[in-house]
């Protein structure tokens, strides 16, 4: 479950934990966390997740991953719990973020670093190089050129990562640059989802 939010915060009139999201496999499987009802969070379906961490299944392993608006935190603790070396999310709304960082802690994920802020301010600093980068951010706010160019800028990505993309059906072809090849692609009901190899 990921969550599509505005850039600039604002007050949510409903904080009840209204839903949960699932891990799929590994060292959490089964385990159910809980997920506030906050304004704009739109769930990804299991078959959905399922789908991206088998395109990513000799990836994972041991890999330092970056999730860019994480929202409910479901694909980093999928990441997690399927091997990931350490994860570092990304999430601007304060309950979300909140949410994160109990969900944190009730799995007792101690390789895990939760950042309330703005992706794009956090990213247009100097970074360290990850392995494999969740992009997922809200639909029709035109952000996916803007992340791709810090990404690349500010030294994020390791020269063999893999970037994972989740947009609007109706946005077409990505401004991708011609080092990264796209791997896997699939599309289901509004949503299309991307799976890129970059080749430095």
């Amino acid at each position: 479950m990921t969550r599509h939010k505005q850039q600039s915060g604002r007050n949510q009139q409903n904080n009840r934990q209204t839903g949960f999201v699932r891990i799929i496999s590994g060292r959490w499987r089964g385990r159910k966390l809980p997920v506030h009802d906050v304004e704009g969070l739109r769930p990804t379906t299991d078959r959905v997740k399922e789908t991206v961490f088998n395109w990513l299944a000799q990836d994972l392993y041991q890999a330092k991953c970056l999730d860019l608006f994480a929202g409910s935190g479901g694909l980093g603790f999928e990441a997690l719990s399927r091997g990931a070396d350490s994860l570092t999310l990304l999430e601007l709304d304060s309950k979300a973020a909140n949410q994160i960082k109990q969900n944190l802690a009730t799995i007792g994920a101690d390789n895990a670093t939760l950042h309330n802020t703005d992706a794009l301010k956090f990213l247009a600093q100097p970074g360290t190089p990850h392995d494999v980068v969740f992009i997922d951010p809200p639909f029709r706010k035109d952000l996916i050129a803007s992340v791709i160019e810090l990404l690349e800028a500010n030294g994020w990505l390791t020269p063999q990562a893999m970037i994972y993309i989740e947009t609007e059906k109706e946005l077409g072809d990505l401004p991708t640059p011609a080092h990264w090849h796209l791997h896997r692609e699939k599309t289901a009901g509004q949503v299309s989802y991307r799976l890129f190899e970059r080749e430095e």
